[in-house]
C-alpha cells in the first residue's frame, strides 16, 4: 500500500481539495434528505408516533456512523490502489493479491465485474430520484403544479445531459460553493426545529433504535429498505479518493457533512413531532413559506451536481473496465487539454439518459424510485466488504481473526440491508437489477470472447522470429521510413504484416512489433512503460504497458525508444492494424447468442486508431476472418 502523494498538503490546498470534495464526493449523499427519512413513513408499514421517529432517527444516526464514518472513511480509505480507489481499483488490489489462487482470482474477478456492472444500474436511479425529489417541492409551495413534476424533471435532465459534450471543467469550480451552501442550508433548517424541540437530540442514544428493533423486529427490519437510503453515495468517498486524498475526504465529513445530514434528519424528526400531517415531503416543509422556491432552486442545483458526478464516473468507470478488456473501445473524446480525467463518452451518455428517462416516465414519483434504489446500492456495498477482507488478508498480510473482525461485522449489516432491499425487487428493484445484470452478461461475454478469439489467432499464428529469420534469407525490397505493426500477442507474427508482404511485397527500413498490456493497476510511469528487445535488421519487439486510469497514447510511448537507440521520424512512420471480422460458429466455446453478441459488439466497437490515439492519416488497416 501506498501513500497518496495528496496526503502532504499545505494549508491553502487542503482548503481548495476539501470544497472540490465537498462538492464532488458529497452530492449524492448530501441529496439524501430530500427523500430518505419521509420514505420510512409514508408507505404506512411505519406508524408515524414519537416513538418510532425517535427510533427511525437513531437508525439512521448509526448507519450513517457505522456503514460512512467507520467502514468507508475509517477502514476502506485505507485500501488504496497506489493513491487510487473504486471498486476497480479494489478489484484490482484484491485480484492481484490472489494471483497465486488462480480459482479464487477467478471468481473475485466475476464478482467485482459483478459490482462494476451494478453501479452502472446506480447510475440510472441516482440522477432520477435526486432531480424528481427536488422538482416535487414545487407541490408543496403549489399542489396544482403536481402535472409539471414529470416534465420538468425531463427538462432538466436534458439539459444535462446535453451539456455533457462540452466538459464540466468551467462550470466544476461552482459545485464546491454550491454544494457549502447546501450543507449550511441543510444544519439550519434543521437546528430551527430542533430549537422548538431539542429533546430530539437524545435520538443519538443507540438504545432508542435497540428498544425500536426490539419492540418491533418485523417493522426495524422492513424499515432498512428505507434507512439505507440516508448512506446512499458512501461509495463514492472511496472512488473519488484519487482525485482528493484521504485527508480532504475525511474532513469534509466530519467537519461539515455528516453535521449537517444527521442535524436535518433531527429536524425533520422533530417537526413530525408536532406536525405530523408534513409526512408526505418533510424536507420542504420545514421551510418557511417566502422559502420554499429559493430551496427548490437550490435543492435542483444540488442534485444535478450530484448527478453530474455520477455521470463522470460513469465515464471513468466505463474506460477503465475498457482497458481491463470487460468492454468494446468506445468513442471516447476529452473535453479538457489540461485534465486527462476530463472525458465524455457518447454512447454512455446517452443510454444512460435514455434509461433515466425511462425511470422517471415509468416510476413518475421519488417515493416509488426509492423502492427501486436501495438493491443497487446494498450490493456492491457488500461486494466491497468482501473484496476488503481479501486486500487487508492477502495484500496487508494481516492474521485471519483480525481480518474477520475487521470485516465481519460490516458483512452482517451489509447483509441485513440487503436483505431488507431484496424483498422490494419486485416493487421497483428489478429495474436496475435489471439494467446490472444485463452489463454483466455483456461484459463477461467480451471478455471470453476476446479469450477465444486470442487462442484461435494464436492457434493459426506463425511465431515471429523464426518467419523473420526466413524473409529476410531472401530480404525483399526495403523503403524507407519506420513501420508499426500493432499485435494482440508478443512473439506472433502480425497479419497485417503477412498481407504487407503478400500483397505488397516490401519491407520498411525499421519494423517495430507493439504490443500493448493493460494492467491491473492504475497507474504506470514513464520509467516502466516499455520493453524493447532487437529481433536484428532494424526489427525490434515492443511491449508497452499503461495502467487502466492511464491514457493509451502509442505514439507519445513510443517517443521513449529514442532512450534506446531507435529514432522514429513522425512523418516517416506507418501503423499498420489488423482488422479482424468475427464469425460465430455452432459448437463453439460459447453458446450462440453470446458468440452473436460477441460478434456484434466486436463489428460495433470503436478503431483501434481512435483508442490508441494513432494519427488517422497514417494508419492502413487489413482485414481478416476470424471463427470462434
Amino acid at each position: 500500500m501506498q501513500p497518496s502523494p495528496k496526503e502532504s498538503l499545505s494549508g491553502k490546498q487542503l482548503a481548495a481539495l476539501t470544497l472540490g470534495a465537498i462538492g464532488i464526493v458529497y452530492g449524492d449523499i448530501g441529496t439524501s434528505p430530500l427523500y430518505a427519512f419521509k420514505e420510512v413513513f409514508t408507505h404506512g408499514h411505519i406508524p408515524l408516533n414519537p416513538e418510532n421517529i425517535y427510533g427511525i432517527l437513531s437508525m439512521m444516526f448509526w448507519t450513517l456512523t457505522v456503514i460512512v464514518s467507520l467502514k468507508y472513511v475509517t477502514l476502506i480509505l485505507r485500501a488504496d490502489n497506489n493513491g487510487e480507489g473504486g471498486l476497480v481499483a479494489m478489484l484490482a488490489l484484491a485480484s492481484t493479491a490472489v494471483k497465486e489462487q488462480p480459482r479464487l482470482r477467478q471468481w473475485l474477478l466475476a464478482l467485482g465485474i459483478f459490482g462494476t456492472a451494478i453501479f452502472f444500474g446506480d447510475g440510472v436511479i441516482t440522477p432520477a430520484i435526486s432531480v424528481l425529489s427536488a422538482v416535487e417541492g414545487m407541490t408543496v409551495a403549489a399542489p396544482g403544479l403536481q402535472r409539471y413534476v414529470i416534465p420538468v424533471t425531463l427538462v432538466v435532465l436534458t439539459i444535462l445531459f446535453m451539456v455533457q459534450k462540452h466538459g464540466t471543467g468551467g462550470i466544476g469550480k461552482f459545485f464546491g460553493p454550491i454544494t457549502v451552501l447546501w450543507f449550511v442550508v441543510l444544519a439550519v433548517l434543521g437546528v430551527i426545529h430542533i430549537v422548538q424541540h431539542p429533546a430530539i437530540l437524545a435520538a443519538v442514544s443507540p438504545h432508542h433504535a435497540l428498544n425500536f428493533i426490539f419492540m418491533h423486529p418485523g417493522l426495524a427490519f422492513i424499515s432498512l429498505g428505507a434507512i439505507i437510503l440516508c448512506a446512499t453515495g458512501a461509495e463514492a468517498l472511496y472512488a473519488d479518493m484519487g482525485h482528493f486524498g484521504k485527508r480532504p475526504i475525511r474532513l469534509a465529513w466530519f467537519a461539515l457533512v455528516m453535521p449537517s445530514l444527521v442535524l436535518n434528519y433531527f429536524g425533520q424528526g422533530a417537526m413530525l413531532l408536532t406536525h405530523p400531517e408534513n409526512v408526505k415531503n418533510p424536507f420542504f416543509e420545514m421551510a418557511p413559506q417566502w422559502a420554499l422556491y429559493p430551496l427548490i432552486v437550490l435543492a435542483t442545483c444540488a442534485t444535478v451536481i450530484a448527478s453530474q458526478a455520477l455521470i463522470s464516473a460513469a465515464f471513468s468507470v466505463t474506460k477503465q473496465v475498457i482497458q481491463l478488456g470487460y468492454l468494446p473501445r468506445l468513442r471516447i473524446l476529452h473535453t479538457s487539454v489540461n485534465e486527462t480525467g476530463q472525458i465524455y463518452v457518447p454512447f454512455v451518455n446517452w443510454t444512460l439518459y435514455a434509461c433515466i428517462v425511462m425511470a422517471v416516465v415509468f416510476f413518475g414519483s421519488s417515493s416509488k424510485l426509492a423502492a427501486a434504489y436501495g438493491i443497487t446500492v446494498t450490493i456492491d456495498m457488500l461486494i466491497t466488504t468482501v473484496m476488503t477482507f481479501f486486500v487487508i488478508r492477502h495484500a496487508w498480510h494481516m492474521a485471519l481473526p483480525l481480518c474477520l473482525a475487521a470485516t465481519g461485522f460490516f458483512f452482517v449489516i451489509d447483509i441485513l440491508f440487503f436483505s431488507a432491499n431484496a424483498i422490494k425487487v419486485f416493487d421497483g428493484g428489478w429495474f436496475p437489477l435489471l439494467i446490472g445484470v444485463i452489463m454483466f452478461g455483456m461484459m463477461m461475454t467480451w471478455k471470453q470472447g476476446r479469450a477465444l478469439m486470442s487462442e484461435r489467432l494464436r492457434s493459426d499464428s506463425i511465431d515471429l522470429v523464426p518467419f523473420l529469420d526466413a524473409v529476410f534469407s531472401s530480404p525483399p525490397t526495403r523503403v524507407s521510413g519506420t513501420a508499426v505493426f500493432l499485435n494482440a500477442d508478443a512473439g506472433t507474427t502480425p497479419n497485417a504484416l503477412l498481407h504487407n508482404l503478400k500483397h505488397n511485397k516490401v519491407l520498411h527500413e525499421q519494423n517495430l512489433f507493439v504490443t500493448v498490456k493493460s494492467h491491473e493497476v492504475p497507474w504506470i510511469g514513464f520509467e516502466k512503460r516499455i520493453e524493447i528487445e532487437p529481433l536484428g535488421h532494424n526489427c525490434w519487439q515492443v511491449m508497452l504497458h499503461f495502467g487502466f486510469k492511464n491514457e493509451p497514447d502509442v505514439p507519445e510511448a513510443l517517443k521513449l525508444l529514442t532512450r534506446h537507440g531507435v529514432k522514429l521520424d513522425d512523418m516517416e512512420t506507418s501503423y499498420f492494424l489488423s482488422r479482424d471480422i468475427v464469425i460465430p460458429t455452432i459448437g463453439g466455446g460459447m453458446a450462440p447468442w453470446r458468440e452473436k453478441l460477441f460478434a456484434s459488439m466486436h463489428r460495433n466497437a470503436a478503431g483501434v486508431a481512435d483508442f490508441l490515439n494513432l494519427p488517422t492519416n497514417r494508419v492502413i488497416e487489413m482485414g481478416s476472418k476470424v471463427e470462434i
